[in-house]
């Protein structure tokens, strides 16, 4: 239903190399790089990343929340280490979430410019 998002960061020499190493255990890489965007997906770009010279850094709470569905455990293991280590916030380490209607494994980083990024799998059993 979705094809693509945006995300809107501060400083597109710093976020692309924080979302190349961020978004590698999911499977996605750059594929398209344009004036002020870079596109990142796994055939297509999926997640775009945009330029908007003179923002503002978010705060946590007010940024965009982008999830990604990742096929593993371990893709989320990963994907959290790598943000963090690429300078993420971790806002909730990797860890089974029982819900009402679902459980699911998850992770929640927040970039440098407050844009809150999820990886989610259902795993089964």
């Amino acid at each position: 239903m979705i094809d693509h998002v945006s995300l809107a960061v501060s400083d597109l020499d710093r976020a692309v190399p924080f979302y190349e190493r961020a978004f590698a255990p999911l499977g996605l890489t750059k594929l398209v790089v344009r004036s002020g965007m870079v596109g990142f997906g796994k055939t297509y770009p999926e997640v775009w990343i945009n330029l908007r010279a003179g923002m503002a850094k978010l705060s946590p709470d007010s940024g965009a929340h982008l999830c990604l569905r990742a096929r593993t455990t371990s893709e989320i293991d990963g994907f959290h280490a790598a943000a963090v280590a690429a300078g993420a916030t971790s806002e909730s380490g990797p860890s089974l979430r029982p819900h009402d209607r679902v459980r699911y494994y998850a992770a929640f980083v927040v970039d440098h410019d407050g844009n809150r990024i999820e990886a989610v799998t259902f795993p089964q059993g």
